[in-house]
């Protein structure tokens, strides 16, 4: 099922929001978007495409930053409604599409921005030459998915190991070169990810011709670490990998 809509789920689109309204134990906000906008270019402007954009919030730090145009896509209609309510400018355009449909996508962009998505798509080849070919000569390619660490176990049954005293020390995890589908409890059963190893990964965005400029996998900095002490664990193993990409 490579365009499942879990997000318009009830009882997982409740779930969702209401960890994505809490931002001192989210990791998105901790650790994930931090990273990412680290990693933004100058969008001066630029024209954005989103993917996955969920409520929308990153849609209007793009314009924030200086983006002449964004467009913001996903597959959930409930993401929609609220990106249109809480992240609205003249200059955002928000598109009820899946990204396995953004072939049909005529529009030429200089930036293509995902957050959190690309693991939910079956056809990760496809994915990556369809955005290479939306982007202008020049134009970026940046996106976060869960790191391949954390997608590998096929069980879904990665877990920290504690020593006596109950500190996290290592992380047990299998399957890594198993790529493929994946099937786990998140808010509801039967969500599907896939799994990619890191060098099928980079191999396939290279493939499609772009200049791979960055590859993070982030740790927490202080300010993180103050406001929830527990994320000190994810030295232990990265959570996240975030591609920075570069059409020639």
């Amino acid at each position: 099922m490579s365009n499942q809509n879990i997000y318009d789920n009830q009882d997982f689109f409740n779930g969702y929001h209401s960890l994505r309204s809490s931002k001192d134990n989210n990791y998105n906000d901790l650790l994930e978007q931090p990273a990412m906008a680290d990693m933004l270019p100058d969008l001066t402007g630029k024209k954005v495409l989103d993917l996955g954009c969920g409520y929308g919030h990153n849609c209007l730090d793009f314009i924030r930053n200086g983006a002449d145009r964004v467009v913001g896509l996903d597959i959930s209609e409930k993401m929609l409604e609220v990106a249109r309510n809480e992240s609205n400018d003249v200059k955002i355009e928000y598109i009820n599409m899946s990204m396995t449909e953004i072939s049909s996508i005529t529009e030429r962009f200089d930036f293509v921005y995902s957050s959190l998505a690309f693991h939910y798509i079956e056809d990760f080849s496809k994915l990556i030459k369809d955005s290479y070919r939306l982007l202008n000569s020049g134009g970026y390619l940046l996106y976060s998915q869960e790191h391949p660490i954390i997608t590998a176990t096929i069980d879904d049954k990665g877990h920290f190991n504690q020593d006596e005293t109950g500190n996290c020390v290592s992380y047990t995890f299998s399957n890594y070169n198993q790529a493929g589908r994946r099937e786990i409890h998140w808010y509801v059963d039967g969500v599907i990810k896939y799994h990619r190893p890191m060098g099928e990964l980079l191999t396939t965005i290279a493939k499609a011709g772009f200049i791979l400029e960055e590859v993070c996998e982030p740790t927490p900095k202080d300010w993180a670490v103050r406001k929830l002490p527990s994320i000190k664990k994810e030295f232990l193993k990265p959570c996240f990998l975030i591609v920075k990409a570069k059409r020639q």
